[in-house]
């Protein structure tokens, strides 16, 4: 299950280990697209990585210093410090291979 990050949560959440915050918005159909591949990753990577999700239009702040432009933004973080960015729809393949670099 993605953990539900905002302005007020998102530095614990990502402060340690390996976390992947897919940055999205409700009306963004891509976005939609990835809510079952997420589901699935977190379910593959549980124990070993965070998956959080991170609604733009209810955090802009914490989507502006990352300066995502175009969502769905993914971005792997290793110990609170941004490593790889991914943007667009990811398949959930993909994506656990990118995170398994970082453990």
């Amino acid at each position: 299950m993605a953990v539900i990050v905002n302005d007020t949560n998102f530095k614990d959440e990502i402060k340690e280990g390996v976390v992947l915050v897919d940055f999205w918005a409700e009306w963004c159909g891509p976005c939609q697209m990835m809510l079952p591949i997420l589901e699935e990753l977190s379910t593959r990577m549980e124990g070993k990585a965070k998956i959080c999700k991170l609604n733009v239009d209810e955090a802009p702040t914490t989507a502006g210093e990352f300066r995502v432009m175009s969502i769905p933004t993914l971005i792997v973080f290793k110990d609170g410090k941004p490593v790889e960015t991914l943007v667009w729809v990811q398949q959930a393949d993909s994506l656990e291979s990118t995170l398994n670099k970082y453990l």
